[in-house]
């Protein structure tokens, strides 16, 4: 009898784990959006072709994601009420901008008490509403990305990098994105516009914060904290990583399903792994032939870009990966590569997203001091 029950308890196990990655790759029928994805690239093609002309591509990354999360946090509705809603977050993305472009070169101290903070505000944001709330984690986000590339760019000797240059690129790109909004509501007839993302919650009601919600707002700051601590603490080769695979990795909320954790977790693996894999492209390039590279490289993030907006709402697992994919190559791009990086990079992935995982285990303990509340998703 013993003897019996190792196998059948081995293929339990084994169709557990192949049943629960089956419902993380699951695909939503119909769930393909291409004329958004297409609508994107169009849209991020212009910063694209506007840096390369002018020849400051390190300020590329900053307008991409103004363009980008902007269009995510577009509320849709009338021009004038989405365009005020826009034009905050423009003001408040800017505003991180500045801070993580000012400190990037700073005590690694600072960047561990801002990272803290701006990931803290952005999880007790869902106190005014779900819609702020996913705005302000996109924020956070974009926060993280774009202290990995200022620290990349404040010791790179070669390029010159300015923070006020980085804050107008961001708000350019966030300004695009209205212009392009406010083209659409007129070719419209000036009727009320659907939202681009309608997968993202609009509900702008206030919510009280309850004490299991503040506690997980809490642990993603510190666990954040923690990541960037180590990171630019220890002064890591390609540390930035550890932080950035975290934020993509961790639990956002607390409303989150296991399932979209879980999705979180694959999709930044995958993600990183496939930027490892690009970013070896480069490493034994040099001059004319590696300046081309890295040009064709920035098109792959855009389209990595577009195959994530085109995938949201049909894998969510897919999505993040494409998004993460995207986010590290252009992050990384200003630094050449090196073979020996790549276990770096390897190295400091498995620890952002270890980092993660441990956050989500925390989040589950939580989750049963809770009531039933929607699910959602960043």
């Amino acid at each position: 009898m013993a003897t019996a029950s190792g196998p059948e308890t081995g293929s339990a196990l084994l169709r557990k784990a192949t049943g629960w990655l089956a419902k993380v790759f699951a695909l939503t029928p119909g769930g393909l959006n291409w004329p958004r994805g297409v609508a994107v690239l169009d849209v991020a093609l212009v910063p694209l072709i506007v840096f390369w002309a002018i020849g400051y591509e390190q300020y590329l990354l900053s307008a991409l994601f103004g363009l980008l999360l902007t269009g995510l946090a577009d509320p849709g509705g009338g021009f004038g009420y989405g365009s005020a809603r826009m034009a905050v977050f423009g003001a408040a993305g800017a505003g991180l901008t500045a801070l993580a472009f000012g400190i990037g070169g700073e005590s690694w101290g600072w960047l561990v008490l801002a990272t803290f903070l701006v990931t803290l505000a952005g999880g007790l944001a869902i106190a005014f509403g779900t819609h702020r709330f996913v705005a302000a984690l996109l924020l956070n986000v974009w926060f993280i990305v774009a202290l990995g590339l200022a620290f990349n760019l404040h010791h790179h000797a070669r390029i010159t990098s300015y923070t006020w240059a980085q804050v107008v690129s961001w708000a350019g790109g966030s300004a695009l994105w209205i212009v392009v909004a406010g083209a659409g509501w007129l070719i419209r007839g000036r009727r009320d516009r659907p939202p681009p993302v309608p997968e993202i919650p609009g509900d702008t009601a206030r919510r009280k914060l309850t004490a299991p919600m503040t506690a997980f707002a809490l642990i993603r700051a510190v666990a954040m904290a923690g990541a960037v601590a180590l990171a630019f603490g220890l002064d890591l080769s390609h540390g930035y990583w550890l932080p950035i695979a975290t934020i993509v990795a961790m639990k956002p909320s607390l409303e989150q399903t296991a399932l979209t954790a879980a999705q979180r977790l694959f999709g930044a693996g995958i993600g990183s792994v496939a930027a490892l894999l690009l970013l070896l492209l480069p490493a034994s390039e040099h001059g004319r032939k590696l300046f081309a590279v890295d040009h064709g490289l920035e098109v792959v993030a855009l389209v990595l870009v577009m195959h994530g907006v085109v995938v949201h709402s049909w894998n969510y697992a897919l999505y993040t990966a494409f998004i993460a994919a995207a986010a590290l190559i252009l992050v990384d791009l200003p630094q050449p590569s090196q073979y020996g990086a790549e276990g770096d990079r390897v190295l400091w992935t498995l620890c952002g997203v270890a980092i993660g995982t441990f956050t989500i285990l925390l989040a589950g303990l939580l989750a049963k001091r809770r009531s039933g509340t929607p699910s959602q998703s960043a």
